[in-house]
């Protein structure tokens, strides 16, 4: 995943994985998915996270679910 999506820092969050510029972590993206929020739902929620930065989280995450899927 390109260090601009996401950052780690043990003084934010406590180290948890956030979206890059912002305090948001990037397991409420996951959590919000698989409850019954939609992507727009949680954009609206953490209006400091883009579109385009969530969407390529999910793809990166796809793409190395697969990789890992076809390795086995």
């Amino acid at each position: 995943m390109e260090n601009t999506l996401i950052t780690r820092d043990p003084d934010v969050m406590s180290g948890a994985l956030c979206f890059a510029g912002t305090r948001v972590p990037v397991q409420n993206l996951f959590d919000d998915l698989e409850g019954t929020s939609s992507l727009d739902e949680f954009l609206v929620d953490f209006r400091s996270v883009s579109r385009q930065t969530a969407i390529a989280v999910l793809e990166d995450a796809r793409a190395r679910l697969f990789v890992n899927a076809a390795a086995a």
